[in-house]
């Protein structure tokens, strides 16, 4: 990991700390953002930056996901993304909202850090292919994106909990800690 990715990604952490602080989208209530100075984040971490190997579902499964407040929304597999990682092999799934329109991953998972370091209803990563993904294909998955939804700052929010096919078997000190 460069120098100059630490400095992007820490410049995306403080945009992102400023519009929880400013804006009136943020998932904090009004009543705290006053008092937030900003989220809690593991540094970069250049071994949680991997290339990942797609394997694209042709005729993908919808996935019942359960939600942060008792409720389900259904999902598509649409691919499995095989990488190294600590020196074993991993796999995650990719879905896509069965309504969704765009190209646009979401990669929901859990690792040995949820509920101690992060949040305890798991993490989220989207991936943003330039172009429709083949088999074979390898995409950047990078686990210093990662970040905790919005549930974890408001009841006001739902949602989809990591179903059980991707909580990873290794810790994953990247990303976004626990509020």
């Amino acid at each position: 990991m460069t120098d100059d990715y630490a400095d992007r990604l820490r410049e995306k952490r403080a945009e992102k700390d400023r519009a929880f602080a400013e804006d009136r989208t943020s998932p904090l209530p009004p009543e705290e953002r006053d008092d937030f100075d900003g989220l809690d984040y593991f540094d970069p971490a250049p071994d949680y930056r991997v290339e990942a190997t797609v394997t694209v579902h042709d005729d993908p499964e919808p996935v019942d996901m359960e939600t942060s407040d008792d409720r389900t929304v259904r999902y598509l597999r649409v691919a499995t993304l095989t990488f190294d990682l600590d020196g074993d092999t991993h796999t995650l799934h990719a879905y896509r909202q069965e309504s969704a329109a765009g190209d646009e991953l979401f990669v929901p998972f859990r690792d040995k850090t949820t509920g101690q370091q992060t949040y305890r209803g798991g993490r989220y990563m989207e991936l943003a292919p330039d172009r429709d993904l083949t088999d074979g294909d390898r995409v950047p998955l990078d686990f210093n994106l990662a970040y905790t939804p919005f549930c974890a700052f408001s009841d006001a929010f739902s949602c989809p909990l990591p179903p059980e096919e991707n909580w990873l078997e290794t810790t994953v000190p990247a990303g976004e800690r626990a509020p």
